[in-house]
């Protein structure tokens, strides 16, 4: 990825990556990510358009005020990065809790938006229950990933990824998959600027104010959904959901994949997102 740069936005220091030229693409990374989760998608895209990847607040190497986050605090960070770099419309790709911001965003300022891309995320979080399933899981990650990295990852790489494809990490941990990442590489970067279990308390708080699937009929500008058959996290049946709502949307399931086919299967989602911001 490229050098890393800061911008000062609604009173807080977010910490963001700019490369390419063309139409602008901004990607939003979920919960218990940092940018570096789009290692497969940024280069590749760059290639075609101006990418920009960023740490949310509370996220990496970007500022961490310790007060409760709502999806429209994270919805007004993008739009405060975009004010920023001067972007007037951007094309908006979200993944997980990524794209429960991303989803926001586009009811919030569609003027700003040009294309939208979502993979493997929801279109509200059902209960406090499962908000608060979300939260623990994550902070209990981050506890095994201070006592025993490789442990942790392993653990977590059973919600991550298909089970075929998970054999084959296991198999040879160097291996440098589409010559882009190995699981040594995530693992490494898994420890780098870790989040607190206070950051991601005021992270998973947005969830509570995600439930917007009455007014996904209003976002109508063209989307490309993603997800995939085994995605243990956000089940394929939530992006059908999505589909069934925003009017001008596409939706493709790639088999045998899960909630991270945007490293197991980089090359078919980047062809995917690449055909569509294209056309």
């Amino acid at each position: 990825m490229s050098i890393e740069k800061y911008a000062s936005i609604n009173g807080i220091r977010i910490c963001y990556e700019d490369q390419g030229k063309g139409e602008p693409v901004i990607l939003i990374h979920g919960i218990g990510a940092k940018k570096e989760t789009w290692v497969a998608q940024f280069d590749a895209l760059s290639v075609h358009f101006r990418v920009i990847a960023f740490d949310m607040r509370g996220v990496g190497k970007s500022d961490r005020p310790n007060e409760p986050y709502t999806m429209k605090i994270l919805a007004d960070d993008v739009k405060g990065l975009m004010d920023y770099l001067n972007i007037k419309a951007a094309h908006i790709i979200g993944r997980s809790l990524g794209g429960m911001v991303a989803q926001h965003f586009a009811l919030n300022y569609p003027d700003y938006l040009q294309k939208l891309v979502l993979l493997t995320t929801n279109p509200q979080i059902p209960d406090e229950k499962a908000a608060e399933f979300i939260k623990n899981g994550r902070i209990e990650e981050i506890k095994q990933l201070a006592e025993d990295p490789k442990k942790s990852f392993w653990q977590k790489s059973k919600l991550l990824f298909h089970k075929d494809f998970r054999k084959e990490m296991k198999a040879d941990p160097k291996k440098n998959f589409y010559g882009i990442w190995s699981v040594e590489d995530l693992i490494a970067e898994c420890i780098k600027d870790p989040s607190t279990p206070q950051d991601i308390t005021n992270l998973s708080n947005a969830l509570r104010s995600h439930d917007i699937i009455g007014k996904l009929h209003l976002i109508r500008n063209e989307t490309l959904l993603i997800s995939g058959t085994h995605d243990r996290l956000t089940p394929k049946s939530s992006m059908i959901e999505i589909h069934k709502r925003i009017p001008n949307s596409t939706l493709h399931i790639i088999e045998n994949t899960g909630h991270f086919l945007h490293l197991s299967r980089a090359p078919e989602v980047n062809r995917l997102i690449i055909n569509f911001l294209k056309n």
